[in-house]
């Protein structure tokens, strides 16, 4: 993968990657940013499932740029796999979608559509100083996603020595500047170590898998269209709590990087509660939906990828730990 740091390095990041006429995807939002590289084309429905469109408005150029969240990443990626062309990412929140080829397809309303593989990330640009004006509920949601990376890099099935590492930079950074970042919006130091770990973070993700945390996320989220990064942060703790008596080290591990050896947990309650929503009830689930949630749940390639998959049942007792 291809890393540049800073919104002048685009130019040199996209040359690499053999870009020099892409389709920008990014909504209305950034209409008005002046990037130092001019799009052939821009794409601004973003969340879309209209990716047969958006494929068509990419013909003629030689590369997709995603700027954005994770909802314009995931679409770039939806893009890039429909063509086969190659994805630059910006990513202005702590979501680490520009580490993988996989994505998932939201609609305009944010509800999950289907998704897929084969995208082709091949360069990512951080610009910290996209970040400054994000809101504190956006800001902690999506590093509490990163974070989670973290967490299951370490003991998803398919974990190894190097996401390891990743994971441990990222959980050690995103848990010493998130609470500073919060503080202090504005400082740009703060911001930039913040997506330094989230950085490792997607790192971590596309060198292991995902795991229970991210399965129940995924399916509350997809069937309301909430966000993913703030369901992670509340369903990270419980599942912690499932994996510790199953991963003691590995879950250990993490605590130690996050300075909660002994109750990372509790530790990760404590950054969710930053900002935003920390129990599914505040996100407007309806309690009566949780076996079906914990169902599909149990179903995801993240449960079955955890060290032991869960039951339903099990499923169904995380999710009303945190109703």
């Amino acid at each position: 993968m291809i890393v540049r740091w800073g919104l002048d390095a685009l130019p040199e990041a996209c040359a690499e990657a053999g870009v020099s006429k892409g389709l920008l995807v990014a909504s209305s939002r950034w209409d008005s940013l002046d990037l130092p590289l001019a799009p052939a084309a821009r794409w601004s429905e973003v969340p879309s499932d209209r990716i047969g469109d958006a494929g068509t408005a990419a013909l003629g150029g030689d590369g997709v740029l995603a700027l954005g969240g994770g909802s314009a990443i995931d679409l770039g990626k939806a893009i890039s796999a429909a063509t086969g062309l190659p994805l630059v990412s910006i990513p202005t929140t702590y979501s680490g979608a520009e580490w993988t080829s996989y994505y998932g397809v939201r609609d305009t309303e944010r509800r999950m559509r289907g998704g897929g593989g084969g995208a082709h990330p091949t360069a990512i640009v951080y610009a910290p100083e996209l970040t400054l004006d994000l809101p504190a509920e956006t800001t902690v949601g999506t590093a509490m996603n990163a974070l989670a990376h973290c967490a299951e890099a370490l003991y998803a099935q398919g974990h190894n020595p190097a996401a390891d590492d990743d994971a441990l930079a990222g959980a050690a950074l995103i848990s010493t500047w998130l609470p500073r970042v919060v503080a202090a919006p504005t400082d740009l130091h703060a911001r930039t170590e913040l997506l330094r770990g989230a950085a490792h973070g997607g790192a971590a993700l596309a060198g292991s898998m995902l795991a229970l945390a991210h399965a129940m996320a995924q399916a509350v989220g997809g069937a309301y269209g909430l966000p993913h990064g703030t369901l992670n942060g509340i369903v990270l703790a419980p599942a912690l709590r499932f994996n510790a008596a199953i991963v003691p080290d590995a879950v250990r591990r993490f605590g130690e990087a996050i300075t909660a050896p002994e109750d990372p947990a509790t530790r990760v309650e404590e950054l969710a509660a930053l900002a935003g929503p920390t129990r599914l009830r505040e996100l407007g689930v309806p309690e009566s939906d949780l076996p079906a949630l914990a169902a599909a749940a149990a179903e995801r390639g993240g449960n079955h990828a955890n060290p032991r998959p869960a039951t339903a049942v099990e499923i169904e007792q995380l999710l009303r730990s945190v109703f």
